[in-house]
């Protein structure tokens, strides 16, 4: 049981993970079943139950086998998520390059994919208006796109309060769809002959192309499910098992079975097929309800980006950027202005781009399909490197899933020139940049290690200098584990004096989500008043470097003057080398470029801002 499980009661976390977790999952039967019939083609009954045996089979095998009984056990001590999976294998060796550059482009994917979610939600939630009365056609549009605006500009205030409804809602949400589906499956009950796979196989050999191209639709139903696994550590992974099987799983199944029985009973396929099957009494009740549901999809979307910038960011492959606490009694509770501003534009620059849900669809799965399909990959080095299954077992279980992710993401790449192209584009964007932060940084430790002075020759030097020492302690922030920093030598060189206490401070960011207390902390005595501390973090932590020094001070007795401390901080400049052994050129200019804009170190430590020194220099990379 994850730590998240432990600190609250199993009934309430699986409430939250209605919430938090299955918006994206829940409110797909909103267009995947019109979207699969318009790539069928014409309708009949052998039609009808052939997809709907695809919806319910690919419910089954990606989410409730591969996902929830699989993936979701392969935790970074109970952290989830392609880039937790990353690093977990990671620290079983030595970090290999394809191994992280599958990582990060999946997370990069996700990104891609995270902007069409919102649009396709709400249109399609929107679009029920039309089947009461087709006056509302001309305002669905303009409806998306303020709905869509007021959510982005919300998330600066946090979601704390409005949250606790968000598992209440989707609760209602997913009782009223399974309802839907009863009554729909009462009007024609042979549909449960869906039931049987070999409905959907038969579809697939006798479809031909059409049938291959359908599986581009179908994986709409299940695009939600990598979710499960990334929001493990907010809820823990028996709350979100209890939900999937008690409530989520029956529920998608009634109300896509009861989609396909009003089909086979005669129901026009015109229109979202998801509202005909709710009697014209309740529809409109029934669109607010599902424009809720979309919301908290939405919401749920965003806040994962949030959560996942901050890990790329402690991972470093990301720059610092201002992240701001929206609430005390939950971690997760963060707003990223800048993650937050550019999903917003693209967002809505999407869905006046597509117009139409039917449109957005095209454009949407194909990010998710490969993001499934990396994390097979990795799954199958868990399997080996983790579990320590044999190559043979563990090649039958992965090499299964890695190829029904494969027929997936094949059947959306013939989507590409219909939209496709979009989250891809994205994505590679995002992983373009992260790759270029990530080695600028390398290049950046690398430059500044070089011109390292030993610690010994540092202290020697300053003695025979006689540079005063004067009251206060100084803290200097460095990327160097040995020699002087940087940093202090500059402060030395240019004021001519040093205070009487001095930490040389080193932040490490671990592979793993939570660093153990015990281990957080390390401190070597360089000298007279001289101490090298290092504070470790995870990635799922937020550093505090006061809080950090008063612990080491306290357990270590430093002697420190708590009170009376400055940190010492370095604002880099780079440079373009020109002896031709530096960076390319454009990689240079990119860098210099994110780090002009990252965010403020003090900010990002938690550093008292009146209490902050900080030193420019230029370094050439």
């Amino acid at each position: 049981m994850s730590k998240a499980t432990n600190k609250a009661g199993l009934g309430a976390l699986t409430l939250t993970a209605l919430g938090i977790v299955y918006g994206d999952l829940g409110t797909s039967p909103l267009y995947t079943l019109k979207t699969v019939l318009n790539l069928a083609g014409g309708i009949t009954p052998a039609t009808v139950l052939g997809l709907v045996s695809l919806l319910v089979w690919t419910l089954v095998i990606i989410t409730s086998v591969k996902y929830v009984l699989v993936v979701m056990r392969v935790d970074n001590d109970g952290e989830g998520g392609i880039l937790a999976l990353m690093s977990l294998i990671g620290i079983q060796r030595q970090q290999r390059p394809f191994i992280v550059a599958i990582g990060l482009f999946g997370a990069a994917l996700i990104y891609g994919d995270g902007v069409i979610t919102p649009a396709i939600s709400v249109l399609s939630a929107l679009e029920g208006l039309t089947i009461a009365t087709p006056v509302f056609t001309p305002y669905v549009l303009p409806l998306t796109v303020a709905i869509l605006a007021v959510l982005f500009l919300s998330q600066p205030f946090g979601t704390a309060k409005i949250g606790r409804l968000f598992g209440p809602i989707m609760t209602l949400w997913f009782l009223v769809i399974g309802a839907l589906g009863i009554w729909g499956v009462a009007q024609h009950p042979a549909v449960l002959q869906a039931l049987n796979p070999l409905l959907g196989i038969g579809f697939l050999i006798h479809g031909g192309a059409a049938g291959f191209l359908v599986l581009g639709g179908v994986f709409l139903c299940v695009t939600g499910a990598e979710a499960l696994y990334a929001d493990m550590g907010h809820v823990g992974a028996r709350p979100i098992r209890l939900a999937w099987y008690g409530l989520v799983l029956p529920s998608l199944v009634l109300n896509y079975a009861g989609q396909g029985a009003i089909l086979l009973a005669g129901a026009s396929s015109e229109g979202n097929i998801f509202f005909r099957l709710c009697p014209p009494a309740f529809l409109v009740p029934m669109v607010a309800l599902a424009t809720v549901a979309t919301i908290i999809a939405s919401q749920a979307i965003i806040t994962g980006a949030f959560s996942m910038t901050r890990q790329a960011i402690q991972l470093g492959w990301c720059p610092r950027m201002h992240i701001t606490q929206t609430s005390s009694q939950g971690y997760g509770q963060i707003y990223v202005g800048t993650v937050n501003w550019i999903l917003m534009v693209v967002t809505i620059a999407l869905a006046l781009a597509f117009r139409k849900s039917d449109n957005l669809a095209a454009a949407y799965g194909i990010a998710v399909s490969v993001t499934m399909l990396l994390t097979s990959c990795l799954l199958f080095v868990a399997m080996r490197e983790v579990w320590h299954w044999s190559l043979w077992s563990a090649g039958a279980v992965a090499g299964f899933f890695a190829l029904i992710d494969a027929t997936f993401a094949a059947a959306n790449a013939m989507k590409i020139l219909e939209g496709g192209w979009v989250p891809l584009l994205l994505a590679s964007i995002v992983f373009g940049l992260m790759w270029t932060w990530h080695h600028g940084s390398l290049a950046v430790a690398a430059a500044l290690k070089v011109k390292a002075i030993p610690i010994s020759q540092f202290l020697e030097n300053i003695r025979q200098a006689g540079v005063p020492r004067v009251p206060g302690t100084a803290v200097f922030l460095t990327r160097t584990t040995e020699g002087a920093p940087p940093v202090m030598v500059w402060h030395v060189r240019n004021n001519r004096s040093l205070h009487q206490h001095v930490v040389a401070l080193n932040v490490q960011v671990r592979p793993i989500p939570w660093v153990d207390p015990d281990g957080r902390l390390s401190i070597e005595k360089l000298g007279d008043d001289f101490w090298r501390l290092t504070v470790r973090y995870g990635f799922m932590e937020r550093p505090d470097i006061p809080t950090a020094i008063a612990a080491a001070d306290s357990k270590y007795r430093c002697a420190l003057q708590l009170n009376d401390m400055t940190y010492y901080v370095g604002h880099e400049t780079v440079l373009h080398r020109l002896d031709g052994h530096g960076l390319p050129l454009w990689l240079e200019i990119i860098f210099a470029f994110m780090l002009r804009n990252s965010a403020q170190t003090a900010g990002f430590f938690n550093l008292p801002r009146d209490g902050v020194v900080e030193i420019g220099r230029q370094i050439e990379i």
